[in-house]
């Protein structure tokens, strides 16, 4: 693995892992009976979630800007792999981005520092819900970031295979007709 694919994959392996840890709330907000007690938790674990130090929140971003770098140096190799499944990557990467940015943020903002008089609690709820259903559209773009790098390793390794095979093939050939070439 190079260090382009590394720059892809560590941040993708990573936000994946950040969002494993947030299902824990997720799936019972989206799929479980949603009890005061889910509700207290999911409010407990955003806002700690939101009021993290700086410095998480400089890592977290950092990483985002990684991943991008990582897949924008891989499509600069511009051959039909990096087109295909670079190209589709980085969609996927940006699409996931923009969730982030417009779905996340805003509903972590409406969970933890709700407009006075604006927004009800049952409007948290909602953003809770919302916020959750996010988090699962990134999960869903992170792992099909993740199946199309394979993808990608999966063809080149296909496609070196078929070129050895046929340049031993070729060698074969050449080496018969020097042989009957001797022979007559």
């Amino acid at each position: 693995m190079g260090f382009k694919q590394a720059a892809v994959l560590a941040p993708v392996s990573f936000f994946l892992g950040v969002l494993f840890i947030c299902f824990n709330v997720d799936h019972r907000l989206l799929w479980g009976e949603i009890t005061e007690d889910v509700i207290n938790d999911g409010f407990q674990f955003y806002t700690t979630f939101f009021n993290a130090p700086p410095a998480i929140k400089a890592l977290l971003h950092g990483m985002v800007g990684v991943g991008l770098i990582g897949l924008i140096s891989k499509l600069h190799k511009w051959n039909e792999s990096a087109i295909f499944f670079d190209g589709s990557s980085l969609a996927v990467y940006v699409f996931g981005v923009a969730v982030y940015l417009t779905v996340i943020i805003q509903a972590l903002r409406t969970i933890v520092d709700p407009v006075k008089d604006v927004d009800t609690r049952e409007d948290q709820v909602m953003a809770m819900r919302v916020l959750s259903a996010g988090n699962i559209i990134v999960t869903a773009c992170l792992a099909l970031i993740l199946l199309l790098q394979a993808g990608q390793e999966w063809a080149l390794r296909t496609e070196a295979r078929a070129i050895a095979d046929w340049d031993a093939e070729q060698r074969k050939k050449a080496t018969t007709v020097t042989a009957e070439k001797k022979d007559q």
